[in-house]
């Protein structure tokens, strides 16, 4: 039986991962650089791929200036974005259903905290786990296990909610049910071993996957 929702949070519930991508193309724009849009979509959600996004920029570039220049148009996008259809209505229906909720990110605590606060979903959430709270990111399974021990629950009794390989992976080698609903920079990735992949999380009910998801 069905006993917990655990999320994403990055191209999950905020589709920050677009929001990235666009700061990074206004910091080449702005220094009249050419941006390769398919080659940083393709560098998302992959937690152990190496990528400078700074190389066209040459050796000599300043990066910090640059990196700072994108983190302030970064924060303005993030500021504009929207929840992703379907998160609310899964949320709801988890409080109606008695579940426990939990999300686990590879972000930071504050940059979660910061968004679902503004967005008035923090109050969800019983339990975050983010970034350097446990041994090993994501695909590891290490932030899943301590979601998974704060409830004292066994994987197959959670489902998780992700939008990229490096998540979905992580998920699964925790034993969790995994849904996937990729978004424009995770599309391309690898999700044979989710349980269900849908368009949007619009796209299913707790209902019908509590009903699908059983031991």
């Amino acid at each position: 039986m069905i006993r917990a929702l655990v999320f994403d949070f990055d191209g999950l519930i905020l589709d920050t991962e677009s929001a990235q991508i666009a700061a990074y193309a206004d910091v080449y724009a702005a220094h009249g650089m050419p941006f390769d849009l398919q080659l940083f979509q393709h560098s998302v959600g992959h937690g152990e791929l190496a990528f400078d996004p700074w190389r066209t920029f040459g050796p000599g570039a300043d990066r910090v200036a640059l990196e700072g220049e994108r983190r302030d148009r970064n924060q303005q996008r993030d500021l504009e974005l929207a929840i992703l259809p379907g998160v609310t209505a899964l949320l709801a229906g988890a409080r109606e259903h008695g579940l426990r909720v939990a999300l686990c990110s590879n972000s930071s605590r504050a940059h979660c905290v910061k968004h679902l606060t503004r967005l008035d979903l923090l109050g969800h959430f019983e339990f975050l786990a983010c970034r350097g709270e446990a041994p090993l990111p994501k695909p590891a399974p290490d932030l899943y296990q301590l979601a998974l021990g704060h409830f004292g629950l066994r994987g197959f009794q959670a489902i998780a909610f992700e939008d990229s390989y490096t998540g979905s992976l992580a998920a699964k080698r925790a034993n969790l049910w995994c849904v996937v609903a990729p978004g424009p920079s995770t599309a391309h990735h690898d999700f044979r071993h989710a349980d269900r992949l849908v368009p949007s999380l619009a796209d299913c009910t707790l209902a019908g996957l509590m009903a699908e998801f059983r031991p």
